[in-house]
């Protein structure tokens, strides 16, 4: 079987999966894949440094729908790439972010939404 990527949903529809899991979620992360498959060594690495962290949050997969997704995200964030985290609807990062944050001693009180 071969992925082909953008065979999922149109713009519209991922924006107001975007806008939703960004309202409805104490914290998210969208990724490549999801928690039991990422599809990709930053969301593999931010998923494990939040897991590290908070085991309640949610998970987002791009990959059906990748452009529409870049182009949402970008809209909250500024940022096209994945994977991205949020927390209490405010953008945080990337898994660079992440890692910068954890290293610091931060992403625990980052990650602890209010």
């Amino acid at each position: 079987m071969t992925f082909q990527p953008n065979q999922g949903l149109d713009q519209e529809q991922v924006t107001e999966r975007v806008d939703r899991a960004i309202a409805e979620n104490e914290v998210v992360l969208f990724m490549k894949g999801n928690r039991l498959m990422p599809q990709c060594g930053y969301s593999k690495r931010a998923l494990g440094l939040m897991a590290q962290h908070r085991e309640d949050f949610e998970t987002v997969d791009v990959l059906a729908s990748i452009d529409e997704f870049r182009a949402a995200l970008s809209a909250h964030s500024g940022w096209e790439t994945t994977p991205q985290a949020y927390v209490d609807g405010e953008f945080v990062g990337g898994s660079d972010v992440l890692a910068e944050l954890d290293e610091r001693g931060k992403l625990e009180s980052t990650l602890a939404a209010e």
